[in-house]
């Protein structure tokens, strides 16, 4: 992705580009796959985006988010209180995405037996449950934080391949250090899932409200229970090797109700991160060298 393509962050009014009873429409955030983005509309307008309808709040703020898979041009409807729909056409920035080979798993988490596969399913489910909710708390506005310290070993959109066997695409941000490196929430929000899965191991889910969450994965201590808040910067857990993992990592993914998203994309970085980049001190460490390569 070009460098321009993720700084893209916009504010702007449509109103009087189009015509002069379009209703202005702020956008707040970078305009490319895998990012969210914040809309200000007309208070409580209906916001219909991605098959999905939903209410602006008293000030007019609303999330919309992009999938891995955004094509370049997406349409958004706004219908006001006693108004009529308007649609409005933003463009998505595209992104090239990185190839990750990954050996030595078990082989129940490549190629799972049937007792494996129904707790997979029942996993997925209860995280599909705690994706659908919808908090209108807007912990998000007060900003993000790395979670932890370590080496970055996996990036978001990566197409993997596992054991030899191409699987879905990697829809996080993977840091590596060893286990029991503590884990902080990266901003404030609720505790939706906290549970002991087969794949992802053990899990918690931080709502940040308006649809948008970070799931943790593969953690050696979850030290939150479900329904409780937590404030940025509050620990929450520890690193671990649980579910399909090879070593201690910890595996932040976000969302914006099912639409998987790319952390890294909130801290405005010069370029991707690659495997190799670091954490320390809440800040990116670039490994030049292999960029370059």
């Amino acid at each position: 992705m070009k460098l321009k393509q993720l700084k893209t962050w916009l504010l702007f009014g449509i109103a009087g580009l189009l015509s002069s009873n379009v209703l202005a429409l702020e956008v707040n955030g970078p305009l490319t796959q895998g990012a969210w983005v914040q809309l200000k509309v007309a208070p409580n307008s209906k916001v219909e985006f991605e098959k999905l309808s939903l209410t602006a709040d008293s000030e007019g703020l609303v999330l919309i988010a992009f999938s891995r898979d955004t094509k370049p041009q997406v349409t958004l409807t706004v219908t006001p209180p006693n108004g009529s729909a308007q649609q409005h056409e933003l463009k998505v920035a595209q992104r090239e995405y990185q190839i990750q080979r990954i050996d030595g798993l078990p082989s129940k988490h490549v190629t799972p037996d049937e007792a494996t596969l129904k707790k997979i399913r029942a996993d997925a489910q209860k995280a599909a449950q705690a994706r659908k909710l919808y908090l209108n708390m807007p912990y998000f506005q007060n900003g993000f934080d790395w979670p932890a310290e370590g080496w970055i070993t996996g990036v978001y959109g990566s197409q993997r391949i596992l054991n030899g066997h191409a699987r879905a695409p990697h829809m996080g941000v993977d840091i590596a250090s060893k286990t029991g490196t503590p884990i902080y929430a990266p901003a404030s929000g609720q505790i939706t899932l906290a549970e002991s899965m087969e794949l992802s191991g053990n899990t918690i889910f931080i709502d940040h409200g308006y649809g948008l969450r970070s799931g943790f994965m593969h953690l050696e201590d979850m030290l939150v229970k479900e329904g409780e808040v937590v404030e940025r910067g509050q620990l929450v857990a520890t690193m671990g090797a649980t579910g399909r993992a090879t070593g201690p990592h910890l595996h932040w993914g976000m969302s914006w109700f099912n639409v998987r998203l790319d952390p890294a994309l909130m801290f405005k970085l010069p370029r991707d991160l690659i495997s190799g980049d670091k954490i320390v001190s809440n800040q990116v460490v670039f490994d030049e060298t292999q960029a370059r390569n």
